[in-house]
């Protein structure tokens, strides 16, 4: 399932959301927000690497700041935000999906045998290319472009949430899987990237909207979506460059657990934001 969820699921579930929610200029300056909250925290994390040994890890370095948006971040805003601050959770997904799917890669194989920067410029352009966050995109302005896009809208909505469903089976196919196996790797303390998921990296998306005139949903959404556990699309990227998967799988299971109880709890710190009781 997990082949064709990616080729073809995923960006077809981008498509829909992007269509639902609208593509403007504001939705792509959440996304350029997100990317910019993602690059200072991977830069916090190789500063703190050297004293922390689980962050020296890049694969544990990106599950402590790339979230699992998609899947419990938007259904997380849905049931605790107001509809406005919809848009503002899908442009936050797409500027992190964009960034994981493009750049992911290249940052677990930077320790890789070293690269000219042609190929690093060349592999960067593939990813990007054959990255299903671009697709969803493209063809979201495709069908924006188009006079059917209403309808296309429409007809793609459901489909998409249905994507969400089919996601979490197969995440949850793969955690029990790896959960059986036993490990022989050596033990790696998760405790440092979970705080930096599910607090510190929350904390900083919190920082960094208070610098932008923003309405109070749109910073809640904003943190609600930096609080998200760590995306199942770490451990992908993982497998799909032949490196051991098995501590990004354990900090999924981990950090979704433990966002069920941390992801409504910012919920209330925040909700003096918006000058409304918490959800």
């Amino acid at each position: 399932m997990a082949l064709p969820l990616v080729r073809f699921g995923v960006p077809v579930s981008l498509m829909g959301l992007l269509l639902h929610g609208g593509l403007n200029g504001s939705l792509f300056g959440m996304a350029l927000l997100a990317v910019a909250a993602i690059a200072l925290m991977l830069i916090i994390l190789r500063w703190l690497s050297p004293g922390i040994p689980a962050l020296r890890r890049p694969d544990l370095q990106l599950a402590s700041c790339i979230g699992n948006t998609a899947y419990f971040g938007i259904p997380a805003t849905l049931a605790l935000l107001p509809a406005e601050a919809l848009p503002v959770s899908i442009g936050y997904d797409l500027g992190a999906t964009l960034l994981i799917w493009g750049l992911g890669p290249l940052w677990l194989t930077r320790d890789s045998p070293a690269e000219t920067t042609r190929e690093r410029w060349r592999d960067l352009l593939g990813h990007l290319s054959s990255s299903p966050a671009t697709r969803g995109l493209l063809g979201a302005l495709i069908v924006k472009a188009s006079p059917w896009h209403e309808p296309i809208r429409d007809a793609l909505w459901l489909p998409s949430r249905a994507v969400i469903v089919l996601a979490l089976v197969v995440v949850g196919m793969r955690l029990g899987d790896i959960a059986a196996r036993k490990l022989k790797t050596p033990a790696v303390d998760l405790s440092a990237p979970l705080i930096c998921k599910l607090v510190l990296f929350p904390a900083l998306m919190l920082l960094i909207s208070l610098a932008f005139p923003l309405p109070g949903y749109a910073r809640q959404a904003l943190v609600l979506q930096a609080a998200a556990p760590t995306a199942i699309s770490v451990l992908l990227i993982a497998e799909s460059e032949q490196l051991n998967a098995a501590r990004p799988a354990q900090l999924i299971l981990i950090s979704t657990l433990a966002a069920l109880l941390s992801v409504p709890i910012w919920s209330l710190l925040l909700s003096p934001l918006s000058g409304t009781p918490g959800t």
